[in-house]
């Protein structure tokens, strides 16, 4: 059995990795942090939901701060933490449901013994409880009990294993993304179509080949230089037995007009609808744009974020400038300044379409799926 010196050892090991990008990739890391939750509810001992909430949260943002930029680490967080709310509120509604229910039970039991009685007693007040006001010795009932739900101050009964179930089924959510997304290929790709992609996506290269299997097209295939994935991406689907073409990034607007849609892939998906995708996207989809060609855009819910772009800057990363111009160029290097940054942002205007585990949605519909999976007090961590 998992003891608490051993949790400890589980978070400082994932924190580790994190720090040193050895678990790198939304999926991969959203994977390991949802686990690793599981682990704490499950070992740590706590008797007040406000306290699970804050260790939680105090596990959530070492694991945050290892990693700022792997915005699916902190989404995860928080739909742990709106799982927390939701089976807290749950066993407030029940049991208030049962509370009332007795003490209709009870009005009943008096009504029908006065009925009975042939000299009937003076009127008596009501025997209803004032649950309010009702904490006698050894009640788990208090004034503390009814306050908002944002105080989060008790939990009647052991929630520990709804929550874990719960967890569970984030966790199952997770491994089967990929199945869920490829389903609904056939709906979005038909036969004789010219589809561009950018990079290297795992999401869109199974989205491609599931549609593939029933549908013949033909995908065009940005290289996204100085990484070149793009290259990676075309011979995977060209092992498929695709009809794939590989294009430098300079060619992408005069190959646009030929394109049916974009589809592709990204790193993040933010509040407003805006992406954090791999550098060369912002071309591909304004130049979309240009051509009036739909851009969709294939990713799992674990990737919507709450956090707004109000320093698009903040969600880069810059990497080492090497790809771009070696040090075999000395004399050039010492009198320029190389930025070489992984993602570009993609504003919302440039997206038609999101295509989820949970169905297509377009950007304006982004709002309710943030309010449906996250609680506004686990915006900031």
């Amino acid at each position: 059995m998992t003891g608490p010196r051993d949790l400890n050892a589980q978070i400082e090991s994932l924190v580790n990795r994190l720090r040193r990008r050895q678990v790198v990739g939304s999926w991969s890391v959203s994977l390991e942090t949802a686990l690793l939750l599981r682990q704490v509810v499950s070992v740590a001992r706590w008797n007040q939901v406000n306290v699970l909430i804050n260790l939680v949260k105090d596990v959530g943002g070492k694991l945050v701060m290892a990693q700022p930029r792997e915005l699916a680490v902190g989404n995860i967080v928080r739909r742990v933490l709106r799982l927390i709310r939701d089976v807290y509120n749950s066993e407030v509604s029940n049991s208030n449901t049962n509370l009332t229910s007795t003490s209709e039970e009870v009005e009943d039991d008096d009504k029908d013994y006065e009925d009975d009685n042939v000299i009937k007693s003076p009127p008596q007040k009501s025997k209803t409880y004032d649950l309010q006001s009702y904490s006698g010795p050894g009640s788990i009932i208090s004034s503390s009990f009814f306050s908002s739900s944002a105080s989060m101050i008790n939990l009647l009964g052991d929630g520990s294993p709804t929550i874990i179930s719960e967890l569970q089924e984030l966790i199952n959510e997770l491994e089967n993304m990929y199945v869920n997304i490829a389903d609904q290929a056939m709906e979005h790709i038909h036969s004789n179509e010219i589809i561009m992609t950018v990079g290297k996506s795992r999401t869109v290269e199974m989205f491609l080949k599931t549609a593939a299997k029933k549908r013949k097209f033909s995908i065009v295939v940005a290289e996204t230089s100085p990484k070149y994935l793009g290259h990676e991406m075309a011979l995977s689907l060209s092992q498929a037995g695709i009809d794939t073409t590989v294009i430098s990034d300079s060619a992408i607007f005069a190959v646009m007009s030929r394109v049916n849609k974009v589809i592709m892939g990204t790193h993040a998906v933010l509040a407003n609808g805006g992406l954090i995708s791999v550098s060369g996207t912002q071309m591909v989809a304004t130049a979309a744009k240009h051509h009036s060609t739909p851009v969709v855009v294939c990713t799992g819910l674990y990737k919507l974020s709450p956090l707004y772009p109000y320093d698009e800057d903040s969600f880069n990363d810059l990497v080492a400038p090497d790809p771009v111009m070696s040090f075999d160029e000395g004399e050039l290097i010492d009198k320029v300044t190389i930025l070489n940054p992984y993602y570009d942002y993609v504003s919302p205007e440039l997206v038609s379409l999101f295509i989820t585990n949970t169905g297509g949605h377009p950007p304006s519909y982004l709002y309710r799926l943030i309010n449906e999976n996250y609680d506004p007090e686990d915006t900031v961590i």
